[in-house]
């Protein structure tokens, strides 16, 4: 099977053209934790595969790397527009994606016939919390405390067509994300699990922030978690509208249009190698 690994911000995955690489639906996880596997396979945070779509110009079937299906992801969706058009699946340079059922809007920017910015229309954020999922009374889960792991939080909740909860700390890099992420991931509150933020406020344009994603563990970055950041940030009156989001493998620009109530997110995306897996 033919696949090339790509990367957003250092959140890598490995990209495989349906249209021509087939693979039967059962095979799939299996193929997925093998490959995915740092020391042992190709290495990544996961499998993306890229479908037709009825909907759009193509599908974006996610798998994390534990063989689990993922909704949506920020990251892979900025490199499907990188593969379609630097691969020849496409010509133009606005193109929609589906991914979970819903269709996102790229608009990419070339330079010497490669994408090198893709700017993504995420839609609307999802603060309603029975369709996050998470168990809240409230109508938005916003600073609410809670208690992970025996130590207390407060947590903003936000789906961006994937759960996330966003907690604020005073030191994001001293923080023991492998003892204490899966304690978020998995807590009893959110019945699909989910992906966990955490977050430096560094002024009121820029955060700092680590991911603990769902069936992945800690990556370099998250999009959809950067955004959920940005939506937390803003919602507890830290930031403005448009928010730098650092994270391990570098920065994304994302912007709440408060107006339309659409979420904005700019970044790179980047082509690591080509390969062949049997």
């Amino acid at each position: 099977m033919k696949f090339v690994k790509m990367h957003g911000c250092g959140n890598d995955y490995i990209y495989v053209n349906s249209a021509t690489e087939k693979m039967a639906m059962e095979d799939k996880p299996e193929f997925i934790r093998r490959v995915s596997r740092r020391h042992f396979g190709v290495g990544s945070d996961g499998v993306i595969f890229i479908n037709p779509s009825e909907k759009a110009d193509f599908e974006m079937e996610m798998w994390n790397a534990d063989g689990t299906r993922g909704e949506m992801c920020g990251n892979g969706i900025r490199c499907v527009g990188k593969f379609v058009y630097d691969f020849g699946l496409t010509d133009k340079v606005n193109i929609t994606v589906e991914s979970g059922g819903q269709i996102k809007y790229l608009n990419m920017t070339t330079e010497n016939g490669k994408v090198k910015m893709i700017r993504v229309n995420m839609g609307s954020p999802i603060l309603e919390p029975a369709q996050i999922p998470v168990k809240y009374a409230g109508d938005q889960m916003v600073a609410a405390p809670i208690e992970v792991g025996g130590k207390s939080y407060e947590m903003t909740c936000v789906s961006m067509g994937n759960p996330h909860a966003v907690v604020f700390v005073e030191d994001v890099q001293g923080l023991d994300l492998v003892k204490i992420g899966p304690d978020f991931e998995n807590h009893e509150i959110f019945p699909k699990r989910t992906n966990t933020e955490f977050v430096k406020i560094i002024d009121r344009n820029t955060v700092e922030m680590r991911v603990w994603e769902r069936g992945s563990g800690e990556t370099l970055a998250c999009g959809t978690g950067c955004c959920a950041t940005a939506v937390a940030c803003i919602l507890n009156g830290f930031t403005e509208d448009a928010v730098t989001v650092k994270v391990l493998g570098g920065e994304l620009l994302i912007e709440w249009d408060r107006e339309e109530n659409l979420i904005y997110m700019t970044g790179p995306a980047e082509t690591v190698f080509v390969g062949e897996v049997e």
